[in-house]
């Protein structure tokens, strides 16, 4: 297992993170006992940085994990976010959410507390109400460190700009079909040591041969997906889902990237990721044969 600083918080996180939105049933129906065996399997692996939401499977990922971890939170970097989506951002709504969050996981602390889906919000409530509500739950000791998540990049660059937050996370933008996060986010979330989390490196199962089932209608997207995949069957491996390996391999070794998340709830798929966290990425001539492909083309 490989570990890195997690930017300005100081935190020493392994490289591979555990995602959560599995682990609530959101990708099909799983067990307490299920959840909390592949915690353990992970915690045995040398991953310590576990991150949910109360979204995921509306506050079942949180309660879950709660459970699992009894006895054994001082071995991970625990990471949630606020809101749940379809409640308003504001200071009050923001404050009752984390201590709902803090109930569920049965902690009086959480690492990283990160605003939710900023498509949701504003900026400029972000910024009033959201994050004041932070910062004040930090300085009561329940937060340690505060980030915001966003798919769309553009979103994100603000918060970046301004130095507002400890950590950004995204999702599917440095994958092997859509790498749009290093023209400008990368690089900049580097001068700022704002740690950077990615999600779904397989680009939404996509890169796994089984595209998320949300993406099943859109027929534009497939289309364009298909055609850059073919593009990269110089990376592919004989296996069955031949890209996952480089594609894990792609994202957990950008140098700007700090944490990789892998969501699953089956130990041999977290196991498999696990062995791909080694510090071995593509070859040279595969990455600027990569890079020459798709540059500045956003596929989600």
């Amino acid at each position: 297992m490989e570990y890195t600083i997690l930017g300005k918080t100081g935190f020493k996180v392994s490289k591979i993170g555990l995602g959560g939105a599995p682990l609530g049933g959101d990708f099909g129906e799983t067990t307490d006992e299920t959840v909390t065996r592949v915690i353990d399997a992970a915690l045995d692996l040398g991953i310590n940085f576990i991150d949910t939401a109360p979204l995921y499977g509306r506050g079942e990922s949180e309660r879950r994990i709660g459970q699992a971890l009894k006895g054994k939170r001082d071995q991970v970097i625990l990471a949630t976010k606020a809101v749940m989506r379809g409640t308003p951002y504001s200071y009050e709504n923001t404050i009752q959410s984390v201590e709902e969050s803090l109930q569920r996981l049965q902690t009086d602390y959480i690492d990283l507390i990160q605003l939710h889906e900023l498509e949701q919000t504003s900026y400029e409530q972000a910024v009033n109400e959201t994050l004041p509500a932070f910062l004040k739950l930090k300085e009561q000791g329940k937060v340690r460190a505060i980030g915001v998540n966003a798919g769309k990049l553009e979103l994100l660059m603000p918060f970046l700009k301004e130095d507002l937050v400890d950590t950004i996370q995204t999702y599917a933008k440095y994958t092997l079909v859509d790498y749009t996060a290093k023209d400008e986010l990368l690089p900049l979330a580097k001068e700022k040591n704002i740690g950077v989390i990615h999600g779904s490196p397989l680009c939404m199962g996509i890169l796994a041969d089984q595209p998320a089932p949300f993406l099943q209608q859109n027929h534009a997207l497939l289309e364009e997906s298909n055609r850059r995949m073919k593009q990269l069957q110089f990376l592919r491996k004989t296996e069955l889902k031949g890209l996952v390996e480089p594609a894990m391999r792609f994202s957990l070794t950008c140098p700007d990237i700090a944490i990789t998340l892998t969501g699953t709830t089956s130990i041999r798929s977290l196991q498999a990721n696990v062995n791909y966290c080694d510090g071995v990425g593509l070859l040279d001539q595969e990455l600027e044969k990569v890079f020459a492909l798709f540059p500045g083309q956003r596929l989600l």
